[in-house]
């Protein structure tokens, strides 16, 4: 597979190629291009790459004019630290997306995904401007009102006003306001939190999405760290990362 890799600070780009390779050995990085006037003139010299990674901003303006300047043929992982209306529109459109700092987990399983999905240039163009059309009018963003989940013999629509949260524990589970433990169909968190409204919800890690209306109480700890407590059951403690305690905090404080 080849790799060209569109960022202006030079270590993340550097730490990035050295994530890749550790990842799967048979990358060959092309280029490392650090603005929109190099990108497009190396795509505009050079055959493409099978995969494009790009930071959102540049040192002459954002990726997005690179669209704009020449025709871009194959699929793109953005890496970025943009707000969450960006994050996801990427992932709505089946653009990924990585966080900054870089994970080397999340990253195998962008590649992963890029592997296993076909993506025409033609497709990935339109989804772009899909994509920037999102980004330019995020309230335009509707999400889902009400969600399915196994109940006895059949299956249930529940208003999102019902949820507690979702939880993974091997598959995924929707717990109501009631604590009633429910099984849906979603086959991972990442999903969900594709559709559900940031305002109402709240992806507090890995496992769990939590209700903004659920939150009975919470503390942080010395290290950073946020515990959370919910009304559905007192018993279930939700930990909050140091790294997303001030968001979280503000997520609450609106």
């Amino acid at each position: 597979m080849t790799v060209a890799i569109i960022e202006d600070e030079t270590l993340i780009a550097k730490n990035l190629q050295r994530l890749l390779l550790q990842v799967d050995d048979s990358i060959q990085v092309l280029a490392t291009l650090d603005s929109v006037g190099v990108a497009v003139k190396w795509l505009s010299e050079n055959p493409h790459p099978d995969l494009l990674f790009m930071d959102i901003q540049l040192s002459d303006g954002v990726s997005f004019d690179i669209f704009k300047k020449i025709k871009v043929n194959g699929p793109v992982i953005f890496t970025t630290a943009y707000n969450e209306y960006a994050i996801r529109a990427f992932k709505v459109n089946s653009v990924d997306y990585l966080l900054k700092p870089i994970d080397k987990e999340y990253l195998a399983q962008a590649l992963e995904k890029f592997k296993k999905y076909h993506f025409d240039s033609g497709g990935m163009t339109e989804k772009l401007k899909e994509l920037m059309s999102t980004l330019a009018n995020p309230s335009d963003k509707k999400y889902k009102e009400r969600f399915l989940a196994h109940y006895k013999s059949g299956i249930v629509p529940l208003p999102e006003a019902r949820v507690s949260y979702f939880v993974k524990d091997t598959i995924i589970y929707l717990v109501t306001a009631g604590n009633e433990k429910l099984v849906t169909d979603y086959a991972t968190i990442d999903e969900i939190e594709e559709v559900v409204d940031p305002s109402k919800f709240f992806r507090a890690n890995r496992q769990m999405i939590i209700h903004i209306d659920q939150v009975e109480t919470y503390r942080k700890h010395d290290t950073g760290k946020i515990e959370v407590h919910l009304k559905c059951d007192k018993n279930v403690v939700v930990d909050v990362s140091r790294e997303k305690a001030n968001e979280f905090v503000n997520w609450l404080d609106r």
